[in-house]
């Protein structure tokens, strides 16, 4: 009911018919939330620093009526529009030549309902900010990714995921949405009402329209106790699935270069126990040894690679000692991602995930002997996800062990990775794997189809709510739609383009 409520207050907004205004009054309407050309809120650069652009326009709009106004004119105009929450997608999928709609205005908890567990937010709330909203009524989201700096609305629409084997992706607990159309419609969907919006809106990229607000499911506060040991990588391989089920929320750090693996096990507790803390003398040295330290030596090894391999070793030796963890649940769930990364993650069947670590194995002992080969960072994160019905999640319809590899970018500076990923790539997609969307991949429709038996119905959905293309940029127009050319070439959102850092598909 108040999710009715919420959206019925919504429509109620909607008032002139836009079609009636001119151009230039369009542009005087939506001058206020336009970004300043000189302002650095008007250039774009993800987070990782990997992808950069300069839109023609970037608009900060406050609500509704001028989203639909910015809608108007794109339509007037014949400009696409791209949708940016925080922008921590790794690729360029928030990237455009066009017009860019950030949505870091429309970021409100709007309704809280904890009899029935679940809230209402806008589709630009950053989850970290959502979180602590929801620790002051004592309620927590059931699960959470490694990072919280990301907008609502990019969670969804990427199936951003946590781990744990019973868990699915984080669009799953989605109940319902509004939706903002390319026409300026707001339309309400979930899984009783226009329902195949709903499932490819989750997991749509942003291509379906503008996500207002979001109901989804929350509990009661909780607690998790974390454990981690360090253990060596056969044990872990020849017991990996009484490893994975053995508590709520595995998560696996592998470090190929001294045959290890880091087991975070995760289970729900209500034991008093304080959260594990240091004192800060002591607490300085790790901070200090395994980052500032650490990240030098990256910087060294641009020059002398075979230090990236020793480099792995020694960090895997700082991490190695038992530890336990107990702390409020965002907390546990959370990772430090360190620095700046290229990264790419790939989803393959669960019931493949051993055979497909042997391999990844073999290749790794390898690969810096290899031609053009590179000696890879660490570490080498695996999760694992329940399966769920979402059309485009790569969890759909099956159990899911993620696998994403890195290579870090010390001080923020270009180092080689394309030979990397492309080799990881091609083993990933021997065993049926599904590219994270919101990291880069080079799959087009014609790969996306077989891996997706709901691809074209997704497909149908987008030309019938946006037939123009309003949504579609240039990394929705190249996977989805398999376009190519140097328009839309994602080297066209790269700063830096010498032989060490060019495109991932250089």
């Amino acid at each position: 009911m108040a999710m009715q409520d919420a959206r019925h207050s919504l429509v109620q907004n909607a008032s002139v018919d836009l079609k009636t205004l001119s151009v230039s009054a369009l542009y005087d309407l939506v001058a206020p939330c336009v970004v300043p050309s000189g302002s650095p809120s008007a250039r774009f650069a993800n987070w990782s620093r990997t992808f950069h652009c300069t839109p023609l326009v970037v608009f900060e709009p406050c609500d509704v009526e001028q989203c639909r106004l910015i809608f108007e004119l794109a339509q007037r105009e014949q400009r696409t529009v791209r949708i940016v929450g925080a922008g921590l997608s790794p690729s360029d999928l928030a990237c455009t030549s066009d017009f860019m709609l950030r949505t870091s205005k429309l970021n409100k908890l709007r309704v809280v309902d904890p009899e029935k567990h679940f809230v209402v937010c806008d589709g630009g709330i950053k989850l970290e900010d959502l979180e602590r909203e929801l620790a002051t009524h004592n309620l927590a989201l059931r699960n959470l990714g490694s990072i919280s700096m990301q907008a609502m609305g990019g969670v969804i629409t990427t199936a951003t995921h946590g781990t744990g084997i019973e868990f699915k992706v984080l669009g799953d607990d989605v109940l319902s949405l509004s939706l903002l159309l390319a026409d300026g419609t707001l339309v309400y969907c979930s899984r009783h009402e226009n329902q195949d919006l709903f499932k490819a809106t989750l997991c749509g990229l942003g291509s379906t329209g503008l996500v207002i607000s979001v109901q989804i499911r929350v509990e009661p506060a909780f607690q998790l106790r974390e454990a981690q040991v360090t253990r060596p990588f056969d044990e872990i391989l020849a017991n990996l699935d009484d490893i994975v089920h053995q508590a709520q929320h595995v998560r696996l750090w592998w470090y190929p270069q001294n045959k290890s693996v880091r087991v975070c096990s995760a289970n729900r507790t209500t034991a008093i126990e304080p959260e594990h803390s240091e004192p800060s003398f002591k607490s300085f040295q790790p901070a200090f040894l395994t980052h500032h330290l650490v990240e030098f030596f990256l910087f060294l090894a641009r020059i002398w690679p075979v230090l990236a391999y020793y480099i792995a070793r020694y960090v895997a030796w700082m991490e190695s000692a038992p530890k336990v963890v107990v702390g409020e649940s965002g907390s546990i769930l959370r990772a430090d991602c360190r620095f700046a990364q290229h990264t790419t993650e790939w989803a393959i069947p669960y019931e493949h995930a051993q055979t497909c670590l042997i391999q990844l194995r073999d290749w790794l002992e390898t690969e810096p002997y290899s031609e053009n080969g590179t000696y890879p960072n660490f570490p080498i994160e695996l999760r694992f996800s329940a399966p769920d019905d979402i059309w485009l999640s790569p969890a759909y319809g099956r159990r899911t062990c993620w696998i994403g590899i890195i290579q870090f970018k010390p001080y923020g500076l270009p180092v080689r990775y394309q030979e990397l990923f492309r080799r990881f790539e091609a083993i990933m997609s021997s065993y049926d794997g599904r590219p994270h969307w919101a990291k880069p991949h080079h799959l087009g429709p014609h790969q996306l189809r077989r891996l997706y038996p709901h691809f074209d119905d997704f497909v149908a959905v987008l030309e019938r709510v946006d037939p123009m293309g309003m949504f579609r940029n240039e990394n929705v127009r190249r996977h989805i739609f398999g376009e190519r050319g140097p328009a839309i070439d994602p080297r066209l959102f790269k700063q830096h383009k010498g032989a060490s850092d060019s495109s991932f598909y250089a």
